[in-house]
């Protein structure tokens, strides 16, 4: 078979042997939280195997495994992206609250994420979150509907640029 086949959603669909890769993967990835947090002490060998074989299903339930390969650049570029907007917001939200005045513009902005409903968009809405001055507040007619500090700022341009650094950071199927 050459290609990927796709499943209902249009997802790239994981193979068996993909799947075991991705299992082991994330088993190890356990293993390794394991050791940082509890040591190799062999006592507790059988509650870690216990732990990390549930952590792993769970996982693979949770976070549905994918096809796509992660780029390691865009997942850097999007990591700088969020760490220049969480320090320009910092300083700007600080300077607001410091100010005799208070310049603040509050209100609501609707943001028409491309976005699949689900894992994707709310992995994008947890990024947002972290933003200072924006905090998403629920959806409206298909669109993640945003409370922010100053609705005079370019909020939506901010979100677009979020979002396709995302994309590109991990959902390149």
């Amino acid at each position: 078979m050459t290609g990927s086949s796709r499943d209902r959603d249009g997802r790239a669909a994981i193979r068996g042997g993909q799947l075991w890769r991705i299992a082991m993967f994330r088993a190890a990835s356990f293993l390794c939280l394991w050791l940082v947090l509890a040591g190799a002490n062999p006592g507790d060998f059988p509650a870690a195997a216990v732990a990390i074989a549930t952590a792993t299903w769970t996982s693979l339930h949770l976070l549905e495994p994918s096809s796509s390969r992660r780029s390691l650049v865009a997942i850097a570029r999007l990591a700088l992206l969020f760490l220049y907007h969480s320090i320009v917001a910092g300083i700007d939200v600080a300077g607001r609250a410091l100010h005799p005045r208070l310049p603040l513009h509050p209100g609501f902005v609707a943001y028409p994420s491309r976005l699949s409903r689900g894992v994707r968009q709310n992995v994008f809405t947890t990024l947002t979150s972290l933003l200072p001055g924006t905090v998403p507040a629920g959806e409206e007619n298909g669109h993640i509907v945003y409370h922010c500090l100053d609705v005079t700022q370019p909020v939506l341009d901010d979100l677009a640029a979020e979002e396709a650094a995302l994309v590109r950071a991990l959902y390149n199927d």
